[in-house]
């Protein structure tokens, strides 16, 4: 971890006479209506000076498209994109990119999992020009993380190992949500994955783009099935697939 990383940040800028970099948030948003307005909020509230956001919601049935009109549109810097019909993480992800202006694009999912105060340490190595795409690890031991499925571990540490068979990346979580990205290098890249196959398919294009990559430590605060957690055995075996298809066969 770099320590006291939002100090360090303000003051490599007032040092060096930079203007403040521009942070845009990519949250896509599926059926989300319990959390998307406290995650915005929370993102808004996130100790960065100038940042954007960037809602795309992706066909959402639960009221979430409505309360994003109706309430989320009207915050100051923030900007709503609404998908027809749902087609997928990936495919929101892929429409936000497309639309973001900073100077770094990070990657927030709509759940309350990520801590958006944890910003600072992932800006870090890119304000200081260590890195230009930046991972953060919920498997560093850098912050608390809730208790729950055994198998989801397994599952992740597997995939993880295998992408850095193909990519050559020492990653310890490649499937996290939190990546940032310098946005020329994300907005470079043709993204195909219109689902969870996302994070295998940008962390292997990331890895033949021979870039700087870094990892930081983060909290984690998952949370169960009955509390809206997507993600489940199916996506797994499309992550593994995309790693064989973007790592191996495109190489």
């Amino acid at each position: 971890m770099i320590p006291d990383a939002d100090a360090l940040v303000a003051r490599t800028i007032a040092q060096e006479g930079r203007p403040t970099p521009l942070l845009t948030v990519v949250i896509p948003a599926y059926n989300e209506v319990k959390t998307i307005t406290s995650i915005v909020e929370a993102v808004l509230a996130a100790p960065v000076a100038s940042k954007e956001i960037i809602v795309v919601d992706d066909g959402s049935s639960d009221g979430t498209r409505e309360l994003l009109q109706e309430k989320v549109a009207h915050m100051p810097g923030v900007r709503v994109i609404l998908h027809p019909h749902n087609k997928g993480k990936g495919a929101a992800l892929h429409t936000g990119f497309r639309e973001a202006r900073g100077d770094y694009v990070l990657v927030q999912d709509a759940d309350l999992e990520y801590d958006p105060r944890e910003y600072p340490k992932l800006l870090a190595p890119l304000i200081l020009d260590h890195a230009d795409v930046v991972f953060g690890s919920r498997f560093l031991g850098g912050g608390p993380h809730r208790v729950l499925y055994f198998w989801h571990s397994i599952a992740n540490g597997l995939l993880t190992l295998a992408s850095n068979v193909v990519t050559d990346l020492n990653l310890t979580d490649m499937e996290t949500c939190y990546k940032v990205f310098r946005r020329e290098i994300i907005q470079s890249l043709t993204l195909e994955e219109e689902r969870f196959g996302f994070e295998p398919e940008v962390t292997a294009k990331i890895a033949r783009l021979g870039v700087r990559v870094y990892e930081t430590p983060i909290s984690y605060h998952g949370r169960t099935y009955a509390e809206g957690k997507k993600i489940g055995l199916k996506d797994a075996v499309r992550a593994l697939y995309c790693v064989g298809k973007y790592g191996v066969l495109r190489r």
